[in-house]
């Protein structure tokens, strides 16, 4: 599995620097500590534990699971009799335990510059407890479900660890989202409470978010479920001087006094004005190390959101030892749209806070940086919970990579001395489109470790990142996991991998791949195939939340006694694993992952379709681009104005990051007599690649030439 001597040639090494104080110096450690946590992982985790807070120890075997659907339900337990807060061990620990009060926790980098502010771990918990005090006073109670729906605020933050720290169970919302993508979310969740802001700016866009989550709230009504209360912070229309002293964000530079914000007095309450004269301080809840944590919601293949549930500990332990991810890969999510995974206490984050220390060699100097979003998984794991687990000091950013020029995540590396920095490939093929020079305007020589997370990186966007940003000197993690997953599970450690462009290399501790055929064979040596996992690791998804059943067909009964990723996998000849795509019908637009069946019922929507079908074409920044084919309702012409129509449709059903790339008229689809569509016909059409393979199951043969010549002009 893993090979006995790292090859020497056509790999890329770190520095001797780096190396000597790397917590996995080499691969011979990395070798060692590997067949341990697969030996013996009952020691291996429990030393890690050791390091955090436990109101009680766990009994018993520190994992137990089954995940061979044939020999009954599938589970997975970690550490079951223990109990902790993630809160305290993020927070209170750190500050009482390892004297780190006045340390900086985050530096929080508006989206205009010169728009920052700075807040210490002391404080953090000041503000943590405070608003977990506000919580409670509205009835919010332990296993209450909670909606986030935010602008990356240290707000943000703050409302998820007052959640924790109380035993809630909070569901983030991505900012990004649509008024319906956010009800279905409640609803799903069934959520007793809204936190969300006025409005935020992206770039120079105004997003008025209160808007949004009104009509979100609207549909929970319309659907016989009213959210009674809503939280909502005034980012960009509260005045300085009505801001409490407890207030974490500051006025922003571009604030909008005059904003339109629409209040309902029975619904809406303003988190400053809840905030008066509230207690600082709050007892934690203790919970069992299986009691979920969060509910996050990823994109599968068919209608409704797929919610996945995190423990506590698991996520404890994934954040001490590392912390890279791939976007693409991070958040693989295949099961049906919307599906909500649940994680649970203890696990979650132990993973989540080893594979933040080993992933990213993280010591207590280091300024930490990932550009995710707090709304996805990369932000749960390696912007909250991961790096303050570790005692980390974070930039937390609101912008955009190009905003208000294409220099700025360089001149913010160079403001907060950033050493350790995290982002997607999508980020990267964009500014590679303008060169070295933006780069080169700033010195960069804080930088340590860079990151790739949300997709695998293709090789010349690897060596202009390593090339380019990190001059040679500083190793790339390309890191790959899923919202499922928790935390990396396949990725180099910067001192001990040699790396290979746009190989993930290895699996990260306790962590055991196989390829598989079609048959479920397991393949030895060089091969390509399904890529599955044997065993768990703390940080692994519980279940889908409210429907174990979809979290057992979803992963385990196509290949019984395994996890199945959903994800394509090749191993070379040296042992390094290769991601190759996702093996159902999910896109990877710039790192979101989202399901075709979710944009064509979108598309079908429209009262002109009768039928869509969306396949993916590759695109030279996003990774992946959505082109989809409609057929028309009779009488019906296809227009500009049509097409126009449809991409509003989609993105007021998922979101602007599901806007169609390309929409082409198709009178019909090729379909097998059977009635399915050839999806494989379209992407070849799609690309314009003519070598369709074998066509001899289709019911028409002549709608391809048609579907050629229909082709979106600019779909070259």
């Amino acid at each position: 599995m893993i090979p006995d001597k790292a090859p020497k040639e056509d790999v890329f090494h770190a520095g001797e620097d780096l190396k000597k104080e790397a917590h996995v110096p080499n691969f011979e450690k990395y070798k060692e500590l590997y067949l341990k946590s697969i030996e013996n992982p009952d020691e291996f985790w429990g030393d890690i534990a050791k390091d955090f807070h436990w109101k009680s120890k766990h009994t018993g075997p520190f994992m137990d699971y089954n995940f061979d659907v044939t020999k009954g339900e599938i589970y997975i337990k970690c550490m079951e009799g223990a109990t902790t807060n993630i809160c305290y061990n993020v927070l209170d620990r750190n500050i009482h335990e390892r004297k780190l009060g006045d340390k900086v926790a985050f530096y929080w980098e508006g989206n205009e510059p010169g728009d920052e502010m700075k807040v210490t771990y002391r404080e953090l918990l000041q503000q943590v407890c405070q608003f977990a005090n506000v919580l409670k006073s509205q009835g919010v109670k332990k296993g209450d479900r909670v909606s986030i729906y935010m602008p990356m605020v240290v707000e943000l933050v703050v409302a998820m660890l007052a959640c924790v720290r109380i035993g809630a169970v909070h569901s983030i919302v991505f900012a990004g989202f649509s008024a319906e993508s956010l009800s279905e979310r409640i609803l799903d969740s069934q959520c007793s409470l809204l936190i969300t802001a006025d409005g935020f700016y992206r770039g120079d866009k105004l997003i008025n978010l209160k808007v949004i989550a009104d009509d979100a709230l609207q549909k929970c009504r319309d659907r016989s479920f009213p959210v009674e209360k809503c939280i909502v912070l005034k980012h960009l229309s509260k005045e300085v001087e009505a801001t409490p002293l407890g207030s974490q964000s500051p006025p922003a530079k571009r604030p909008c006094p005059d904003m339109q914000v629409p209040w309902n007095p029975e619904v809406d309450q303003c988190w400053h004005s809840l905030l008066h004269g509230v207690s600082e301080d709050c007892e934690p809840e203790w919970c069992d190390s299986e009691d979920p944590l969060f509910i996050l919601y990823t994109s599968g293949s068919t209608g409704v959101p797929k919610v996945h549930i995190i423990t506590a500990f698991s996520v404890f332990l994934s954040l001490i030892f590392s912390y890279t991810c791939t976007l693409t890969c991070c958040c693989p999510d295949h099961v049906s749209s919307h599906q909500g995974v649940l994680h649970t206490v203890s696990g979650y984050m132990l993973y989540v806070a080893t594979t933040f220390k080993l992933v990213f060699d993280y010591h207590p100097e280091d300024v930490y940086w990932c550009t995710a979003d707090i709304g996805w998984i990369t932000g749960h794991s390696y912007i909250t919970y991961g790096p303050l687990a570790n005692g980390a000091t974070s930039v937390l950013f609101e912008g955009l990579p190009t905003y208000p020029d294409v220099s700025r995540m360089w001149e913010i590396v160079d403001k907060y001395q950033v050493t350790k920095f995290y982002t997607a490939p999508t980020a990267i093929r964009l500014l590679m489109k303008y060169g070295s020079e933006p780069v080169q305007k700033y010195k960069r020589e804080s930088l340590k470790v860079l990151g790739t997370v949300g997709e695998p990186i293709n090789p010349e966007a690897w060596q202009w990142y390593y090339s380019v940003v990190g001059e040679k000197r500083c190793p790339v993690v390309d890191t790959f996991w899923q919202t499922e997953t928790g935390g990396h599970v396949l990725t180099p450690l910067p001192a001990a991998t040699p790396m290979k462009p746009g190989s993930a290399t290895f699996p990260f501790f306790g962590v055991v791949p196989a390829i598989l055929n079609e048959s479920g064979e397991e393949l030895d040596g060089p091969s390509e195939g399904y890529l599955v996992f044997k065993q768990p690791w703390p940080g692994v998804m519980r279940t889908v939340y409210a429907n174990h059943q979809r979290f057992e067909t979803t992963y385990f009964k196509k290949f019984p006694g395994y996890y199945v990723t959903g994800d394509g996998c090749r191993r070379d000849q040296d042992g390094y694993y290769w991601i190759t795509g996702r093996i159902d019908d999910m896109l990877n637009v710039s790192g979101h992952l989202l399901s075709t069946a979710e944009v064509e019922s979108a598309l079908v929507e429209h009262e002109a379709v009768a039928e869509a079908a969306v396949v993916s074409r590759p695109h030279p920044v996003k990774g992946e681009s959505l082109y989809c084919f409609v057929t028309l309702t009779d009488g019906t012409g296809f227009s500009h104005t049509l097409e126009a129509e449809l991409k509003k449709q989609v993105r007021e059903k998922i979101g602007a990051i599901a806007t169609p790339d390309f929409i082409q008229n198709a009178p019909s689809l090729p379909k097998t007599r059977s009635g399915k569509i050839m999806r494989r016909v379209l992407r070849k059409i799609a690309r314009n690649e003519r070598d369709l393979g074998d066509v001899s199951t289709l019911a028409d043969s002549t709608i391809i030439e048609q579907l050629f010549q229909n082709r979106c002009f600019d779909a070259v």
